[in-house]
């Protein structure tokens, strides 16, 4: 039986709620085999765990761990060049059409091995834990036909069982038209619809279906008719929606019962309202807009208001998100998007658990979740996204055990 007491802690943020009830000072986190068996102070733990190991946690805080709840950290690899371009002004689109963009990716994925990508995948994997991140989700989406986003969703798999990071997969064939389908869209859809989607479900690799729902991508009648036949056999719905423009891709994703939907920086008044009516969460992404320059975030303060549930992700790709870093994702939520720093805490922890459906506690500090915890090395929870570029990381845990 592994029992450690974490002790010696500034401050514990539960996460639990979204206000200052969710932050204990002078408490204790005891845990044991793996759980978080109490959180008290350490008079009322001292009996109880008397025989266990004490961490001394040397005045920081300590909050769970990370749940990145969109990513596509899956992918051969990184698409520098199109920075290179972006940055003398050419748009994200313009560099599509020029070959780049999700189907220069795709040509990648399909000619490399699923060893190779899992091979490529595990330092990204652990990059991510050591930035704090101990739940991620993992899409497909770099194969855009059967066989390749099999593939990828297999080398997802194979990751699932090794660990320790615990990884939700999704699968993402409506990603992008893939280049032979680039004149018959509806063809494409239809193989999405009765080839690759009955294929997932039997093998049984992916939790979530998602569809790129954007002008010059897929239609809201496309996205719905994708999501709809992944309904049919059990993937439950997700959607990347209102990112670059307004297309009702919110009001689509609540509609439809979906678990989130994600970007959201041209969201419209009506979606926002129909998030705030519905339990679908707002998946904001914040550090793909700032890397494409953007000035426009999403609306993080009016969708919390209106009383919709946010989470905070990174969208770590190789074109337009590149990084793995949850901890800038707090720090551009806070000075973009008028977050507070409990606020984006909390988004990046329970509400990315939200979107993932996580019922065991992940996301919280509490008795019976399983022990993922951040030590951070400051003194209030205010400086976790103050200290942008170097974050604070002290130790990390997954299921009680240190990771780093």
């Amino acid at each position: 039986m592994t029992r450690f007491v974490c002790t010696n802690i500034a401050q514990v943020v539960t996460c639990t709620s979204s206000d200052l009830s969710s932050v204990r000072t002078s408490a204790v986190v005891a845990v044991e085999d793996g759980v978080i068996a109490a959180i008290g102070d350490r008079s009322e733990l001292d009996a109880t765990f008397a025989a266990a190991e004490r961490i001394d946690c040397r005045g920081g805080v300590l909050t769970p761990g990370f749940v990145d709840s969109h990513t596509h950290a899956l992918f051969g690899r990184y698409r520098a060049g199109e920075y290179a371009l972006r940055s003398q002004g050419v748009p994200y689109m313009e560099i599509a059409k020029r070959g780049g963009g999700i189907n220069a990716s795709v040509g990648d994925v399909r000619a490399r091995s699923q060893e190779e990508l899992e091979t490529l995948a595990r330092p990204r994997l652990h990059a991510m834990l050591a930035l704090g991140t101990t739940t991620a989700e993992v899409k497909s989406g770099y194969g855009l036909e059967t066989a390749a986003e099999l593939k990828m969703l297999r080398a997802i798999t194979t990751l699932v069982r090794e660990g320790p990071i615990d990884i939700e997969p999704t699968f993402l064939g409506a990603h992008e038209f893939p280049p032979e389908f680039r004149e018959d869209r509806e063809g494409y859809v239809n193989v999405i619809v009765s080839e690759m989607i009955p294929a997932v479900a039997e093998q049984g690799v992916a939790r979530f279906c998602d569809v790129f729902m954007e002008p010059g991508v897929f239609t809201a009648a496309q996205s719905r008719r994708i999501l709809e036949a992944g309904l049919d056999y059990g993937l439950v719905p997700r959607l990347h929606a209102d990112e670059l423009e307004g297309s009702g891709g919110a009001e689509l994703a609540a509609e439809i019962g979906a678990a989130s939907a994600d970007h959201l920086g041209a969201i419209s008044e009506a979606g926002i309202a129909a998030l705030a009516a519905s339990d679908t969460v707002a998946g904001l992404l914040p550090a793909t807009l700032f890397f494409l320059g953007r000035k426009n975030y999403a609306p993080a303060r009016g969708l919390l208001d209106a009383g919709a549930t946010i989470a905070l992700a990174t969208d770590f790709n190789p074109g337009s998100a590149p990084s793995p870093s949850m901890p800038l994702v707090l720090t551009i939520a806070c000075s973009q998007m008028g977050l507070s720093p409990l606020e984006a805490i909390r988004a990046a922890t329970a509400g990315g658990a939200r979107v993932l459906r996580l019922k065991d506690g992940r996301g919280t500090l509490r008795p019976g979740a399983p022990a993922d915890l951040i030590l951070w090395d400051v003194e209030h929870f205010d400086e976790i996204p103050y200290h942008f570029g170097m974050p604070r990381i002290a130790r990390v845990w997954k299921r009680g055990r240190a990771v780093v």
